[in-house]
């Protein structure tokens, strides 16, 4: 039996392979224009390590601009919030990835999720690139590798990059060698991921850090949230806007087409589809964010006004007592405990519930005997 999380991620995959916009693969990094453009893969992957998985969820890629809040990550953790501020800020630029976006004056970039942030963090993270590939394959769970021929292409066309951090040596705010941060640089957006490392690496930030199947602290919980203000703010290029706007989850794009974005204390997702639009988002992973919000009500803030509750789920011999506020995760679990009983219907006494999220009941909806009237 297909559990309906499972289900309701097919139905979204096969709508937005025929609903989404036009897009383009990335061609100014020559390797990237070789993808399949029907390759897309969606991935749940919730606080508490279950994964649900639709279309090419397990197809490599390379993981690009979402490496940046990783980075980011590390570096908070070696140096703390006030050190990293003073050298990258944390306003939104407004301008593409790649823009020049330097403080006057001091040559500080606006923000660690454009390029010139990201390469000034980088040189940040005691340990260089080692650090940074054990620092993201700890966020994932297993060992990430460099695919050679994307961190080739990333080498020969990366003068943008380079004059970047020209610029910022010039202007004092980059002190580490130039070729030996472009170096370390080019090799973290050449890791390669899956949609599944992604959701892995998102559900380890919605769970403040703590790795949701080996449950080691990968970071400490004000580095997660740090970092997920910074997703939230910044982490979507120029239509940063328009998706907090529409989608309204902390989240990270990349021009292989990868997508991350994070329910906090409830789950992660990674989607991946290699057509872009001009802003250089997935078209596809963008159109899948916005109906699973819309449908299931994710958006930070649908409920301004609601106060935090805390929810139970207790077995009481063939009944299941839900007790509280009602969210994606508390309902998750009584689907996990569906699927231990062999997927017969449940019994559940709502009579405690406080508040029942939308993304709940259709949960709920899919494990309780039908109506017979």
């Amino acid at each position: 039996m297909t559990d309906p999380i499972t289900s309701a991620l097919e139905s979204l995959l096969h709508e937005c392979i025929g609903d989404a916009a036009p897009g383009a693969l990335a061609d100014y990094i020559p390797e990237l224009s070789r993808a399949d453009p029907s390759l897309f893969g969606i991935v749940l992957e919730s606080h508490e390590g279950d994964a649900y998985a639709v279309g090419d969820a397990t197809m490599p890629f390379t993981i690009q601009s979402i490496s940046k809040p990783f980075v980011y990550a590390l570096a908070l953790e070696e140096l703390g919030l006030d050190a990293v501020d003073e050298r990258v800020g944390t306003e939104p630029s407004g301008e593409p990835f790649n823009a020049i976006s330097l403080e006057p004056g001091t040559g500080r970039p606006a923000n660690p999720m454009i390029n010139a942030g990201a390469i000034l963090t980088t040189s940040l993270v005691d340990g260089g690139f080692e650090r940074i590939a054990s620092g993201l394959s700890a966020f994932a769970g297993r060992p990430l590798e460099v695919d050679d021929a994307v961190f080739e292409s990333e080498c020969r066309t990366g003068d943008r990059n380079r004059a970047i951090a020209h610029l910022m040596r010039g202007a004092g705010s980059l002190t580490a060698p130039v070729d030996d941060v472009l170096d370390a640089y080019f090799r973290q957006c050449s890791l390669l991921v899956t949609a599944a490392d992604l959701a892995m690496m998102a559900a380890t930030l919605a769970n403040a850090g703590r790795h949701p199947v080996s449950g080691a602290h990968v970071v400490r919980e004000d580095t997660a949230q740090h970092v997920l203000s910074m997703m939230a703010m910044c982490g979507m290029y120029d239509a940063a806007g328009a998706w907090m706007l529409r989608v309204g989850l902390p989240a990270k794009s990349g021009v292989s087409g990868g997508v991350m974005a994070v329910s906090p204390g409830q789950f992660g997702i990674g989607l991946f589809s290699p057509l872009l639009d001009a802003a250089g988002n997935s078209v596809r992973g963008v159109l899948a964010c916005e109906r699973l919000a819309d449908r299931f009500g994710l958006h930070l803030l649908h409920d301004a006004t609601s106060g935090a509750r805390a929810a139970k789920v207790l077995e009481d011999g063939e009944v299941i007592r839900l007790r509280g506020d009602i969210d994606f995760a508390a309902a998750e679990l009584v689907l996990r405990k569906s699927v231990e009983r062999g997927g017969a219907p449940l019994e559940l006494d709502l009579s405690g519930v406080t508040r029942l999220h939308p993304v709940a009941q259709r949960l709920l909806d899919a494990v309780t005997p039908p109506d017979p009237r």
